[in-house]
């Protein structure tokens, strides 16, 4: 069964790293990344996609919006 909803990156939840990482974020950044993946995958993302994006490849997502991320020491640049 496929089940498709519309959710906010803001009250996305989050699971393992990904969890952690989102936690690190503001509301705001949030809600800036979410504008940048709605234009890049205009017809959605799996929450899995998301969820593995936000763990696997969080530096990509500070990019988004001209973030840095350290991963030698897990913290973002402001």
């Amino acid at each position: 069964m496929k089940l498709i909803k519309e959710e906010s990156l803001t009250n996305f939840e989050f699971w393992s790293g990904a969890k952690d990482n989102a936690r690190d974020l503001t509301n705001e950044e949030l809600e800036q990344i979410e504008e940048v993946l709605i234009d890049t995958y205009p017809e959605g993302m799996e929450e899995t996609q998301i969820n593995d994006l936000f763990w696997f490849d969080f530096a990509y997502v500070c990019e988004l919006i001209g973030l840095e991320y350290d991963e030698d020491n897990a913290e973002i640049i402001r």
